[in-house]
């Protein structure tokens, strides 16, 4: 029997790594793409499917869907969409370069590969389209801004798409994680020293606090954060379950802040996750 594909983008780390090792472990033909090339050798040396795909480059996207598909015969059954990145800073101090930038990445990005793949679907009738947002695709909070954006449009996308694909045997689904344990805070400090100018910044004093934790080796967890492998149990069943949520969320603080965004008025809502 011909195994079950499925593309994932953001594996040279944590949640995209995790979900390529676990689905290949279930026996899923796992197609694990990374935007550096020696990330993709690296899995490679380790045994899983793994090519370039860079969802700031159009031609890597078309070249990582042609590679996929050349792969399989022309079939993918499902599209699990991870990569991201963050942008740390102040809303009034994020240039209009720096949303481009994350939104090319976060959304664009997103939004192409899930479109290369939407026709490979409708004509085996079938496929799922996984997207990664997050708990700040439900709630906005402090110095998260720019993700918080893309994390929101691309809630209200996938909402629409889901709505637009039915009876097409394709399912849109949404996983939220709260916090996981992965290398975004890390590689966060790159954008935001490309693009942040804190000294000058009205902000400056707390600045120095929000440096301190982008820098500061991290000791120990975030309240409530948990591994990859949690996010990977709700992709497995958005993948596998015969009708799969339309929503998965992971973590605590995801349940706790959809519940709350539900039932609170907007400024209690603001005083919640003022006080962290």
């Amino acid at each position: 029997m011909t195994p079950r594909s499925v593309l994932i983008t953001g594996c040279s780390s944590g949640i995209g790594l995790d979900a390529a090792r676990g689905l290949k472990a279930r026996g899923w033909r796992v197609f694990a793409t990374c935007r550096q090339e020696a990330d993709c050798e690296r899995l490679q040396a380790e045994g899983l499917e793994s090519f370039r795909l860079d969802y700031a480059d159009e031609d890597s996207i078309a070249a990582a869907v042609a590679e996929a598909t050349a792969r399989t015969g022309g079939t993918l059954d499902a599209l699990f969409n991870n990569g991201a990145f963050a942008c740390p800073g102040a809303v009034e101090d994020l240039p209009r370069g720096a949303l481009r930038e994350i939104f090319e990445v976060n959304l664009f990005g997103y939004h192409d590969l899930a479109r290369r793949v939407i026709p490979i679907m409708r004509a085996q009738g079938h496929g799922r389209i996984v997207n990664c947002s997050s708990v700040l695709g439900l709630v906005g909070m402090t110095w998260r801004g720019a993700y918080v954006a893309t994390k929101f449009a691309m809630e209200g996308l996938s909402d629409v798409l889901r709505i637009e694909m039915k009876g097409t045997g394709i399912e849109v689904i949404l996983i939220e994680p709260g916090p996981i344990a992965t290398k975004i805070r890390e590689n966060a400090i790159a954008h935001f020293e490309k693009w942040i100018d804190w000294e000058r910044s009205a902000r400056r004093e707390q600045y120095l606090s929000l440096r301190g934790r982008l820098y500061d080796k991290k000791v120990k967890k975030d309240a409530f954060e948990l591994g990859p492998e949690a996010v990977t149990a709700k992709l497995v069943h958005a993948l596998e379950a015969k009708r799969p949520r339309a929503r998965y969320y992971v973590t605590t603080p995801t349940y706790l802040m959809g519940f709350a965004r539900r039932i609170l008025p907007t400024r209690a809502l603001d005083w919640l996750i003022a006080k962290g």
